[in-house]
């Protein structure tokens, strides 16, 4: 876990002009210097501006996320720049410590999140469904695909890919095309696989969880794929930041329902490390955020949200944290028309709707009967 605090302070009049852009679809490129007579002056009375005035009175925002600190930086460097006056402290955690925190903090009454941004949409449904996210009718709603909030309390950010990442030199052009390829790659190359393929470890890791319960869906020979893998003696792991860089030193071959937006950004770094998606079908999950029922400062975590759902937020996750971006309007390398065309085609993005059937992969009976396959998948 990597925690980080930036210290945000400013003038106030700065602070309205570019949370009113904000509000509606981008911030601002300039800085509005009328006094308390004129335009500037009147924008203090509206919501966007009332918003500011709030969370800047409340001083800070505390923030629990998966999103990795590197990925996550632009974007919190860029709110810096839009509205200063609001400090944040950010912490990075994975997917089920970031739910067991927030649950045991909230359950003891102690301070805690007030803006939880998570891939395990399923876990983050939860939470939602159990009472324990705000509602907000955020003004950037109107701009999101159907499917992405389900009654102003849970908020699909982006549509990301779980794809494979894998090392140039070792795997060469054996790159699978599709499920059932994989599933013969993992059977033919045993010697060359054998403890080098990697992936989330679906017992620890609420995204590996969801990934693979989304794959039963689609995929009839999941459970083959699984016990060919199991064959392999695979090193499994919770963080993808680790499983991308065994893959980019050679100890690791290649990992699969790997998040692509990660990925994306090692191959820029790294022309080692190739990027590949499934054209079977690839799945497309959104980092869902949600606003603590009880939080302390719940005007600095709107404010938040606003922003991670605004143009100009959107276009900071495209551009520079190459984080795919939810919105359709967003410009930059990382988004949902560059996912469509690289897979072939819309159809071939199945898309994890924000709604009740995340909560069907959490039923008890049901994860029993996944996790009793699994092991004995794994050979355990």
């Amino acid at each position: 876990m990597n925690r980080r605090k930036l210290v945000l302070g400013l003038g106030m009049t700065g602070a309205v002009g570019a949370l009113a852009a904000c509000g509606q679809t981008s911030a601002p490129t300039a800085v509005p210097t009328t006094g308390a007579g004129g335009a500037a002056g009147a924008a203090t009375t509206s919501p966007a501006a009332q918003l500011l005035a709030a969370a800047q009175k409340e001083g800070k925002l505390l923030v629990y996320s998966t999103t990795d600190s590197a990925g996550a930086k632009p974007l919190l460097d860029d709110f810096k720049t839009a509205f200063p006056g609001v400090n944040v402290e950010y912490s990075d955690l994975n997917s089920t410590e970031l739910y067991n925190k927030y649950t045991a903090e909230a359950a003891s009454g102690a301070d805690t999140a007030d803006f939880l941004w998570s891939s395990a949409m399923d876990l983050q449904f939860k939470l939602a469904s159990d009472g324990l996210a705000m509602q907000y009718q955020s003004p950037e709603m109107a701009k999101l695909p159907d499917g992405t909030v389900w009654q102003n309390q849970a908020f699909g950010t982006t549509l990301e890919p779980f794809a494979l990442v894998y090392n140039k030199r070792a795997l060469g052009d054996a790159v699978p095309a599709n499920h059932a390829d994989l599933t013969k790659l993992f059977k033919e190359k045993t010697d060359v696989l054998k403890g080098k393929v990697t992936s989330y470890d679906p017992e620890k890791s609420g995204t590996g969880y969801l990934a693979m319960t989304e794959d039963l869906k689609y995929f009839g020979g999941f459970w083959d794929m699984a016990e060919a893998l199991g064959k392999l003696s695979p090193p499994l792991q919770t963080s993808t930041g680790t499983m991308i860089e065994k893959v980019a030193s050679g100890e690791n071959v290649m990992g699969f329902n790997i998040i692509g937006s990660y990925v994306l950004a090692k191959t820029k770094q790294d022309p080692n490390v190739g990027l590949a998606f499934l054209k079977d079908y690839t799945l497309g999950f959104s980092r869902i955020a949600l606003l603590a029922k009880n939080s302390k400062r719940p005007n600095a975590a709107k404010l938040f949200l606003d922003y991670v759902l605004s143009k100009r937020g959107q276009d900071v996750m495209a551009k520079q944290s190459l984080i795919y971006a939810l919105r359709s309007d967003a410009e930059g390398e990382a988004t949902t028309a560059s996912l469509q065309k690289e897979v072939g085609g819309a159809a071939n993005v199945k898309t994890i709707k924000v709604g009740t059937d995340l909560l069907q992969a959490l039923d008890q009976t049901k994860r029993l009967e996944f996790f009793q396959k699994w092991q004995k998948a794994m050979g355990r």
